[in-house]
């Protein structure tokens, strides 16, 4: 979230798209009844289904899935054309009079320096065009044709009233209202936030339907304001946790990135992350790479990470390509992988295409599970008839079940979806032997660092100079884990400014990543929370919810990354002259010194507004991008590519154009292209979905769960059924080009048929929580019919789109 769960309820317009916050996240879901209210806001929720949110909007418009791109591209053209958007936000808040380079081009789906055999793309050209001084050129009249304003509005040209119509199905009359509807929010005293989830994560153009979203949002000044934003709802309490510390395959803590293979150079490695200005005055805050990871380095090898190593820099692993987890279920059945940690996670249930996953696991030699109770994943190898019909005689894996506490059993953080670290206390002892995830990991660290001690071993430098100072190496606590990730001063850090300034004495915790030094001075395990256990103590455990502003700015409950900060790229929501839009809900103003306010400002403290400093100083050109240079998979701008299993079997963008039907850039291998149903097959289109019932994969487990969702369904719109001849509570049949589930059919008038391109498509809605395990009916894994491709960019699995074929049982 740029914004936070609180803040929902200051805005004027909610729109939901790519989820089904009522449902999937009604404890957060009270914000938007809060704003409705209070603040007599207009919920629009656009859906494939008619959802628990749709049943309390103001206005529902449905959607085919996967074609929200199309969608927000329209509204794009809708603002742009009818002159709907924030003038003086987009004018100086905004790439939109930057000129683009003369050699990208955009023609039939692809963008210049595609190469079909790889299946990616050379980004050079996909750059702003520098002038001698090595800034980038502007033209504040937005007349040249390769601004970034002129780019834009011809790129999204094509994407009209109708073609939304005949592409997404959504009726022309419904899409112009949510037009209109988000089009009031383009002056400076009304804000509409955006909510989303997997609706939107899970596609392989998912990345860029965000973005798109986003873009949305930047036109009409909606984003640093209150009540304003992007908001990615998480499914799970610490989803945000696992993302800020790293643990995709090639992040460090903080969302800093592993080298590749060829960056064997420390220098250059810092200097292409710690990017210059790229126009006079701006920030560009990502300049302090190097302090941020040489703290991390720190806090890893302590001492034994020096100048003479470039600060454990050659500790590293460098990528040779990305270990997703499509990559590594893909290693696993080529044979090229011995063993498998599961940690937390049940992928036989989770990960597309459940027969592939089972023949992966099967050639593993070992497999680790470490969760509180038994999963699909760590009974992989039993038989259980049709809902998992294995030959374990033949299966030579060994399954090792390693139970661990659950979050009420244990001390530590969790990171909710707008970012606040609360910290909890533990509730209750662990059953039997369960240990926690801390000790399971130290138990097996120690006795593999002895190993290399004793044993030696290729390169054992890495492991055997790993810092583990904890005062139980076999199980820190959660304490001792915090105050690292925060971080501390190592030796007496001084103010650069005055040498003689104290700034943090040695052995002291920060207060801030603006204390972290690229010197060796400093250790923190993540910067962006550093300051989280400060020199004051644990703010996490802050419970204070005193808002004096009235807009819900708690700014002592719990602590926020980064600084405590609630609201980011809140300089946005003032003027050039630092005077907010909307002194109603203000959130930080230039008071002739500093900037102060009801948040955290996200600007430097003191720096006047006279000076020309963009308030997205992350960026090096200081200003939000419409045009997202080399940063994505597919392209600077986000175009429409139909799903991999598409209703239609074309783009049509392109009807007649080749390799641009699904994203040109998507995470897929050979065999799993290959793979795609076809329509002709498997007619219908089916989405994946949760219950307020269910929390994934564990309720089942719980027996009133059990008893509220008894036995897995899906959910058919009453013309596909009366078509077929399915009565409600039937029993069907539904397959995909990988295998088939068999469920009762809840037959639904919240499933409508669209017209697509002149042809009826039926969706049909699978929720994903039942398995073999449980105390719930045993029943089939949902992705046993889902595709394996992922999104280019993040390599999020497609399970919002794909085709199936429904039949009685």
């Amino acid at each position: 979230m740029t914004n936070h769960w609180v803040d929902i309820k200051n805005a004027d317009v909610v729109l939901i798209m790519g989820g089904n916050a009522a449902e999937a996240h009604p404890c957060g879901f009270k914000w938007v009844t809060e704003a409705k209210a209070h603040n007599k806001a207009k919920l629009i929720v656009v859906d494939p289904r008619f959802t628990r949110s749709a049943s309390v909007a103001d206005f529902y418009a449905p959607i085919r899935t996967g074609t929200d791109i199309i969608f927000l591209g329209g509204v794009i053209k809708y603002l742009l054309d009818h002159d709907k958007i924030q003038h003086e936000y987009v004018r100086n808040y905004t790439d939109f009079s930057y000129i683009v380079r003369e050699d990208f081009t955009f023609d039939a789906g692809l963008y210049s320096g595609y190469n079909a055999e790889k299946r990616t793309y050379d980004k050079a050209s996909w750059d702003y065009e520098r002038g001698d001084d090595g800034f980038v050129k502007t033209d504040p009249t937005l007349t040249h044709p390769r601004t970034v304003y002129q780019l834009m509005k011809k790129h999204y040209s094509r994407y009209t009233e109708d073609m939304v119509e005949r592409v997404c199905g959504t009726p022309r009359d419904k899409f112009l209202k949510v037009c209109d509807m988000l089009a009031s929010t383009a002056t400076t005293n009304r804000a509409a936030t955006i909510l989303y989830a997997l609706g939107w994560t899970q596609h392989s153009i998912g990345s860029q339907i965000i973005r798109t979203g986003a873009m949305v949002q930047l036109l009409l000044g909606n984003i640093g304001i209150a009540g304003g934003g992007m908001n990615a709802l998480r499914g799970h309490s610490n989803i945000q946790g696992l993302t800020d510390l790293g643990l995709m395959s090639n992040l460090l803590p903080g969302y800093m990135t592993l080298p590749n293979e060829p960056e064997q150079d420390y220098a250059k490695y810092i200097e292409t992350r710690a990017l210059k200005p790229l126009r006079p005055n701006q920030l560009s805050y990502w300049q302090n790479y190097g302090k941020f990871h040489v703290s991390l380095m720190k806090a890893w090898w302590g001492k034994s990470a020096t100048a003479e190593n470039n600060w454990a820099f050659d500790y590293l692993p460098k990528l040779d390509k990305m270990y997703d987890m499509l990559q590594v279920y893909e290693l696993m059945v080529q044979g090229k992988m011995n063993g498998y940690i599961a940690q937390g996670f049940n992928p036989l249930a989770a990960a597309p295409n459940k027969s592939k996953l089972n023949d992966g696991f099967a050639k593993l030699k070992y497999l680790v599970i470490m969760d509180p109770l038994v999963t699909e994943t760590s009974e992989f190898w039993r038989n259980a008839g049709e809902h998992n019909d294995v030959d374990s005689s033949k299966i030579q894996t060994e399954v090792f079940r390693l139970p661990t506490t659950c979050f009420a059993e244990e001390d530590g953080a969790l990171v909710n979806s707008g970012r606040w670290l609360q910290w909890h206390w533990k509730g209750a002892e662990p059953p039997g032997e369960a240990k926690s995830d801390i000790e399971i990991m130290s138990l097996i660290f120690t006795r593999l660092r002895k190993m290399y001690q004793e044993e030696g071993g290729k390169y054992p430098d890495p492991i055997v100079n790993l810092s583990w100072p904890y005062s139980n190496p076999q199980n820190p606590t959660a304490e001792e884990l915090a105050k690292e990730y925060s971080g501390k001063a190592l030796v007496d850090v001084m103010d650069p400014k005055d040498p003689t300034k104290l700034v943090r004495k040695g052995g002291e915790q920060v207060a801030g990543f603006a204390e972290l030094r690229d010197d060796g001075s400093t250790a923190s395990g993540c910067w962006i929370f550093a300051g989280a256990w400060g020199p004051g103590g644990n703010l996490m455990a802050r419970r204070d919810n005193s808002d004096p502003t009235g807009i819900g700015q708690t700014l002592n409950w719990a602590w926020a990354w980064p600084a405590n900060r609630r609201i980011l790229y809140n300089r946005a929501s003032c003027d050039v002259s630092g005077k907010p839009f909307n002194p109603r809900r203000s959130l930080i103003s230039w008071n002739g010194k500093i900037w102060t306010g009801a948040d955290i400002p996200d600007f430097k403290g003191d720096e006047n507004p006279d000076g020309g400093m963009g308030p997205f100083i992350m960026n090096p050109e200081g200003v939000a991008r419409f045009f997202a240079k080399a940063g994505m998979a597919e392209g600077p701008f986000p175009e429409h590519y139909e799903p991999f299993e598409t209703p239609l079997g074309y783009n049509p963008l392109y009807p007649k154009a080749k390799g641009v039907t699904s994203n040109p850039a998507a995470r897929v291998f050979k065999d799993d292209l290959a793979a795609m149903g076809t329509v002709d097959k498997f007619p219908y289109v089916a989405t994946t979905y949760r219950l307020t019932e269910h929390f994934h994969y564990w309720t089942k487990n719980v027996r009133i769960n059990a008893i509220l969702q008894p036995e897995q369904f899906v959910e058919i719109g009453d013309a596909l059924a009366k078509e077929l001849g399915i009565a409600n509570g039937s029993r069907v049949k539904v397959s995909s080009n990988r295998g088939y589930i068999k469920a009762v059919a809840l037959v639904t008038k919240r499933l409508r048929a669209l017209t697509i391109e002149g042809k009826t498509v039926h969706h049909v809605g699978i929720p994903i929580h039942w398995g073999f395990v449980g105390l719930a009916k045993p029943g089939f894994l949902t992705n046993t019919l889902t595709p394996v491709v992922g999104d280019g960019n993040s390599q999020t699995p497609e399970f919002k789109s794909f085709l199936v074929k429904v039949e009685k049982a």
